[in-house]
């Protein structure tokens, strides 16, 4: 694995009573790009970040992540490397403010996860780089409302707030804006932009207007198999992701 690989799979597969969900998967996730994983329903795109993030155990098959074997590892010390999957970790407590909840999250990154009986002063002192991250998903001006009043898009921020306060190298988002009216995608593929700025990501999603502007790198799967890969010029004129793609493509 180069230098400039951060993620590689090699004939990645999992099989359920039968069924290959992901067959022979060889990826491989440059180190500062955003590389998006798209593909029809049924693909095996969720399945294929479950493996990644230890969720699922592969039948066969490796996973290599900054040149360290992860296959058999557990989903917290994979989280703990560096490969952290936004939604995975970051539960929003619905009742606690913006602020709160990115607090915890960052008390959770220094292991002390859930120390509700922590002093006051001790919480406060988080307050400087809970609200740093809270600005830098542009929720500035909701820290102090409780997060079941935020709008479905503004909860997705928060989400990702929560995910950045665990500092990950990189970062997995399955679907970011699944579910968003038109203004939410704007803001979150710009926020997703920023984000990426530092750091990898490897994004499932069905919007390919957001595929199109903001990937670098695209993998196409169909039935659990690569089927392309490329730039969105290269991958969005190949016939056989067009035909793949017939009735799909164009959400």
């Amino acid at each position: 694995m180069d230098a400039d690989t951060i993620l590689a799979t090699k004939d990645l597969t999992i099989e359920f009573k039968g069924f290959v969900a992901v067959n022979g998967v060889d990826l491989h996730v440059k180190r500062g790009t955003i590389h998006a994983l798209i593909g029809p329903n049924g693909a095996g795109k969720t399945t294929c970040f479950n493996l990644l993030t230890k969720f699922l155990t592969p039948t066969k098959g490796a996973i290599v992540y900054n040149g360290r074997d992860i296959t058999a590892m557990k989903p917290a010390d994979v989280a703990r490397l560096g490969l952290v999957r936004s939604f995975q970790i970051s539960a929003v407590f619905p009742h606690l403010t913006v602020l709160e909840n990115v607090r915890i999250a960052l008390q959770r990154k220094r292991g002390s996860s859930f120390d509700f009986w922590r002093s006051e002063r001790l919480l406060k002192a988080l307050d400087g780089e809970a609200m740093a991250l809270v600005e830098a998903v542009g929720l500035a001006d909701f820290a102090d409302i409780p997060a079941v009043e935020l709008s479905y898009g503004r909860k997705r921020a928060l989400e990702i707030a929560t995910t950045l306060a665990l500092d990950p190298e990189m970062m997995l988002l399955d679907e970011p804006m699944a579910g968003m009216g038109h203004e939410d995608v704007d803001r979150t593929a710009e926020l997703i932009r920023r984000v990426a700025a530092d750091r990898t990501i490897l994004m499932v999603e069905h919007n390919l207007s957001v595929v199109a502007s903001l990937s670098d790198r695209i993998t196409v799967l169909a039935r659990g198999r690569i089927l392309a890969e490329g730039d969105y010029a290269t991958v969005s004129k190949d016939p056989r992701v067009l035909e793949s793609y017939i009735g799909v493509g164009h959400g």
